[in-house]
């Protein structure tokens, strides 16, 4: 039976548009080397799969807040690791991986017909698809654009997903402030934080960037720094009151992090050994693709932080998802994160050790 979905039309789930050109990377006699999705592949740590087990039998259900112990451990990381300091344990929130959060952000704050949501000229793409199930309408903002009146949520994200761009403190100051003059509530997704390369990207909600929290939310997930992909492990923090809404209507609708997950994320916010391991071992990676592609013809733009490289060889994105397709590499054609990606391709660091020099190899030929 097919049912009949009402509401706004959405776009073709980007990766569903690779499927040519991933059955002729898979020709390859060497195999593929599939460098399209930012998907982990190095072991869960250990101790990240203990704490996960070591709650199996509780037979209850969950809080949707998170357990006290989880929220605290939450606070305690980002404040060592990341320097954000005066957040309250209350305004703590779990979530279903991040790109839950950020499909249904726009809807559970009440964004709707006749509201912009801004986000960035080159962008996650569920952004856009959070506001379009909201009945919102987008606009992407280039770089010191400042957001048209009537928008309601702005989308920052530092370090970028597909660009590696780092805004700076005052980047960020200046975004708030003029999301604030218009009214709109920001969001920042900081999934990529924990992996910073050529400069140091900083919380939107760090002192040097705002001195409240008050219409400023900040999303943050461990699938990149813990390898938690396969978990669902992300969180959303900042303004409490804001938080405070998200969790009386995730209650309702049951949008809950399960209690084995919420201990295993415990435990990885405890514990910074596995993220430098973590960190280091996509480092490697970089050292190794990035000169390959610059040898190979690619200019490499921004990817300053974070886990892909924005290449390009000056042609249109297809051609050059082609040209990689032939030598057995998958990537990401730029235009998948709007228009103004037409001419790049996002090339992910999460392959194993042994694929990545293998696509290094193959792209001197």
């Amino acid at each position: 039976m097919i049912i009949n979905r009402r509401g706004p039309a959405l776009p073709d789930f980007p990766w569903d548009l690779l499927a040519d050109h991933a059955a002729k990377a898979r020709k390859h006699p060497g195999g593929v080397v599939d460098l399209s999705v930012g998907t982990p592949v190095d072991p869960v740590p250990a101790v990240i799969q203990s704490a996960l087990s070591s709650v199996a039998d509780i037979p209850g259900y969950p809080t949707t807040h998170g357990t006290p112990e989880l929220r605290a451990a939450f606070v305690a990381a980002v404040e060592r690791r990341y320097g954000i300091v005066g957040l309250s344990e209350a305004a703590v929130l779990p979530t279903i991986g991040s790109k839950e959060l950020v499909a249904w952000l726009p809807t559970l704050l009440g964004v709707g017909p006749g509201d912009v949501v801004a986000v960035p000229a080159v962008a996650y793409p569920t952004y856009e698809v959070g506001a379009l199930m909201a009945g919102a309408e987008v606009v992407r903002l280039a770089d010191g654009e400042l957001p048209p009146a009537g928008t309601k949520l702005v989308w920052l994200n530092s370090p970028s997903n597909p660009t590696g761009r780092v805004l700076s403190a005052e980047q960020l100051r200046d975004a708030v402030a003029a999301a604030r003059a218009v009214g709109a509530i920001v969001a920042s997704d900081e999934c990529y934080l924990a992996l910073p390369w050529d400069s140091s990207p900083v919380s939107v909600l760090h002192p040097s960037v705002v001195d409240s929290f008050d219409g400023v939310l900040a999303v943050h997930s461990l699938s990149k720094s813990s390898s938690l992909a396969g978990y669902r492990a992300g969180f959303v923090t900042g303004d409490p009151e804001l938080i405070a809404g998200l969790l009386e209507l995730r209650k309702h609708a049951g949008m809950i992090v399960p209690r084995p997950v919420q201990e295993a994320m415990r435990v990885a916010l405890e514990d910074d050994a596995h993220v430098a391991e973590q960190r280091s071992r996509y480092l490697a990676r970089r050292e190794v693709l990035k000169p390959a592609l610059e040898a190979a013809g690619f200019t490499v733009s921004h990817s300053e932080a974070g886990l892909y490289l924005w290449s390009s060889r000056g042609e249109d994105a297809w051609e050059t998802i082609s040209w990689l397709a032939d030598r057995g590499i998958l990537a990401a054609p730029g235009t998948f994160y709007g228009p103004a990606g037409e001419k790049h391709v996002r090339i992910a660091l999460t392959a194993t050790d042994e694929r990545v020099a293998a696509a290094a190899e193959r792209l001197k030929a």
